[in-house]
């Protein structure tokens, strides 16, 4: 098992969730995080101030997947999340030891 982890633009969050859908996916998790890369953020003006906003909004989406899955799930995140800009987001894959669902004491593929 593989967890995939991705920091998108939140606005790509329903194209990225409808990609994964079509592919199968059934779960995942979403959060809104800030954070800042090579974007380094920007300027803002606000009542006349200038200020700088280094941390922008993001959305971490979370999946645990079969091992047979994980190069698809990457390839329609991509995908559908590109937007050919700066700040577009990174994808990461872990290796996952166990799963259970907590429910129904399932473990590894069958608890996902």
């Amino acid at each position: 098992m593989k967890k995939i982890e991705a920091i998108i633009k939140p606005f790509k969050l329903d194209e990225v969730k409808e990609a994964l859908q079509e592919v199968g996916l059934k779960g995942m998790t979403v959060t809104e995080v800030k954070g800042f890369g090579r974007q380094k953020g920007h300027t803002e003006l606000y009542r006349g101030a200038e200020y700088v906003v280094d941390f922008l909004p993001k959305v971490k989406i979370e999946l645990i997947l079969d091992d047979d899955l994980v190069e698809r799930a990457v390839e329609v995140i991509q995908t559908a999340a590109k937007t050919d800009r700066i700040g577009d987001g990174k994808i990461f894959v872990y290796d996952v030891i166990e799963a259970v669902r907590i429910r129904t004491g399932e473990r590894g593929g069958e608890a996902l």
